[in-house]
């Protein structure tokens, strides 16, 4: 009895913000995307040619959603009906009512989500079926010779909204404070049942099977070689391709590595104190787990019934309060994201209100709150404690993430870690909260695969 609780303690925990789509495309329309800039010399394509009819057909794909639907959202936000104040003065009980209030106050007005719809628009987008599912993603080549084939991974409650910008430091290094060797080629997807892809209608979509889908898109792209990048549900889905090991893939990056020793995983998992040989450094990351683990409950909800979630798909502030309320070890809600709802501009690449909303509206509008739930009820294996990944890896630890990974655990969890790096700021959502330091990062981590 005590191992079947201890498995259902390691599905429903330890996860920590982990972080209609287009099988109808006619409802969101398509047409050419733009050029995606190849370089000749390169030897892949800028998207190989198929035929319409071909089961791998990569098809062109624009955001287009219908003005009805963004009244209708409005209207409905306009239409809440609202719970009384929150009895504290604080944030324990959730999200505050008037954060919930004055939020919505400008969505329903101000917000406008065409400018989002326009970058989205700027960018090369397709579509393609793999697996028997339709796969929306990103594809932005560099122009620079030699550039590195680069598969970047979104979490909940997130999407392909959280790197949009880091696409153009990528791709144009040397307007950017790097170097034409640091290029990369782009490749963005958006999850199973999240955003513009395919929702799911059997089970089996998980991390692993994410993993084997994502390999088979950057081979059809052309990719022989290519790297990994991923952090919330994205390092759940690197660290199953380092599992796997398809041929070509040189190496992972991680931003919420799994790296917590079988001991002190078991340790955490009964409640126990922390084993007495910690170091400093690993008793500090012990805590934090064992404050993660209480801060969950929204993740063990779903890990147990992400069906029963109808109220976040017929109420737009339910959805939105759903998706803010979670947490990344810096308060609850997540402070960077209850911070930036604050925050209109930011000439550093902070959060700002308008992406958050960003995110929350593409939630909304392709229907997607319950089906990007049931990944965690997908889910059947641990979280942090250690995979077995044995092909290189590379670590980046935010100061804001879960908890902050210690060098030794790390090392003992990816045996040829070939980077690790703490960085000076910034949290789980890295690439949206601080695009700087995380494209820094990410030519730091790759550099000597070049």
């Amino acid at each position: 009895m005590l191992e079947k609780i201890n498995h259902q303690r390691r599905r429903f925990l330890g996860i920590a913000a982990m972080t209609i789509a287009t099988t109808q495309l006619g409802r969101f329309g398509s047409a050419n995307a733009q050029s995606s800039n190849a370089n000749p010399k390169e030897t892949a394509t800028t998207q190989p040619a198929t035929s319409p009819t071909d089961p791998t057909a990569i098809r062109p794909f624009r955001v287009n959603m219908s003005q009805e639907a963004i009244a209708g959202l409005r209207r409905r936000i306009t239409a809440t009906q609202w719970p009384e104040k929150e009895t504290v003065t604080d944030q324990s009980q959730g999200v505050q009512l008037a954060t919930m209030q004055e939020l919505a106050r400008y969505w329903a007005t101000d917000y406008d989500w065409r400018k989002v719809e326009a970058k989205l628009n700027a960018l090369p987008q397709f579509i393609t079926k793999i697996d028997g599912l339709d796969i929306h993603f990103i594809h932005v080549r560099s122009q620079h010779e030699n550039a590195l084939p680069l598969i970047i991974n979104h979490g909940w409650p997130g999407s392909i909204i959280e790197q949009l910008k880091i696409i153009e430091p990528l791709i144009n290094p040397t307007a950017h404070g790097g170097n034409a060797s640091d290029a990369f080629h782009v490749v963005i997807p958006s999850m199973p049942g999240y955003g513009f892809s395919g929702k799911p209608a059997t089970t089996g979509w998980g991390p692993e099977r994410m993993g084997r889908a994502w390999d088979v898109l950057m081979k059809r792209l052309g990719y022989s070689r290519y790297v990994a990048q991923g952090g919330d549900w994205g390092a759940f889905v690197v660290d199953q391709m380092g599992l796997q090991a398809p041929a070509g893939l040189l190496a992972i990056h991680t931003n919420m590595p799994a790296t917590v020793p079988e001991d002190v995983d078991k340790a955490l998992l009964s409640g126990s104190p922390a084993p007495s040989s910690l170091s400093s450094d690993e008793e500090r990351a012990y805590e934090q787990l064992v404050r993660t683990f209480k801060q969950v409950e929204y993740a063990k909800f779903m890990a147990a019934r992400p069906q029963t979630l109808y109220g976040i798909a017929d109420s737009p502030v339910g959805l939105a309060a759903w998706l803010l309320d979670h947490n990344d070890a810096d308060g609850q809600p997540a402070a960077a994201v209850v911070s930036a709802l604050d925050r209109t501009t930011s000439a550093t690449g902070e959060l700002t209100r308008d992406e958050i909303l960003d995110n929350i509206t593409l939630y909304w509008l392709t229907n997607t709150g319950v089906s990007a739930s049931r990944l965690y009820w997908e889910y059947k294996g641990g979280f942090f404690n250690t995979k077995g990944v044995s092909i290189p890896v590379a670590v980046t630890v935010f100061p804001g993430e879960q908890y902050e990974a210690p060098r030794s655990w790390t090392e003992q969890a990816y045996p040829k870690l070939i980077y690790y790096n703490r960085a000076e700021k910034g949290g789980h959502f890295a690439a949206w909260e601080q695009p700087t330091i995380f494209t820094q990062e990410l030519r730091a981590a790759f550099r000597s695969l070049r």
